[in-house]
């Protein structure tokens, strides 16, 4: 592969000095093989600007720390090649969470009030015995890992177009995580607790089928069935209460 001058192009802003205003600056850094944007970036940290700001982690695609708008399309920097790309690279931080500064944003406080707003663990009045081994078929054990690949990296909340105009919209993330309570036969929520948590246009009924989630997820995990599956046991649980 011959060697390209990239161009990158980074949004900067820091939140703790308000004076100076969000702006757009450029940089340069030659192309070398398998290069990432992660290592791009880091060099460009350590070569030219200090006070860059952005995360990462694991460097794996696991943590989900070093998620931007990659030329307006969210995805994980570590996961993405620099050959795979155009020679102008424009990078900008997620939308809908807090602004850190510059690339960095913050996720944890947003996930973390979904995973209790949703009540995101298995109920039961069951004493957990860690000597006894509770078997489960594996069809059911494949669908719980499935939904667990979820890495909580935003993707697919910065992609969604509800989630973008709607605060409360808890999104594709958490619908996914609902389904894998849902599925998990140890949960012993009634259906219509479910009902309670998900069954309005804040949860699974907001959603506008655009599935640009579905499109974005870097694990692949089929958001547009898991969304399907939860809309689906909601409309039957709001037909048995109507019913009553």
């Amino acid at each position: 592969m011959a060697e390209r001058l990239l161009t990158f192009s980074v949004f900067r802003y820091n939140p703790l000095t308000p004076e100076i205003p969000p702006r757009l600056q450029e940089y340069q850094l030659e192309e070398t093989m398998g290069m990432s944007l992660f290592i791009a970036l880091n060099r460009l940290r350590e070569e030219q600007d200090p006070s860059l700001m952005f995360d990462f982690v694991c460097r794996a695609a696991i943590c989900g720390s070093c998620a931007m708008l990659i030329n307006g399309r969210p995805g994980l920097a570590c996961k993405t090649l620099t050959q795979d790309l155009p020679e102008k690279i424009t990078l900008m931080p997620l939308p809908v969470f807090k602004l850190v500064g510059d690339l960095s944003v913050d996720t944890g406080v947003w996930f973390r009030h979904l995973n209790v707003r949703t009540e995101a663990w298995i109920h039961t009045g069951k004493v957990f015995n860690p000597q006894i081994e509770e078997r489960m078929d594996n069809p059911t054990a494949q669908d719980i890992y499935d939904a667990e690949r979820c890495i909580e990296c935003g993707c697919c909340i910065a992609g969604c177009a509800t989630a973008n105009m709607r605060a409360d919209f808890m999104g594709a993330a958490f619908l996914n995580r609902i389904a894998r309570f849902m599925i998990d036969p140890r949960d012993e929520r009634p259906r219509a607790r479910y009902f309670e948590v998900v069954g309005t246009d804040a949860g699974v009924f907001g959603c506008i089928g655009l599935m640009a989630c579905d499109d974005l997820c870097p694990m692949e995990i089929p958001l547009q069935g898991q969304l399907a599956f939860v809309r689906r046991k909601m409309a039957q649980m709001a037909l048995c209460c109507k019913c009553k």
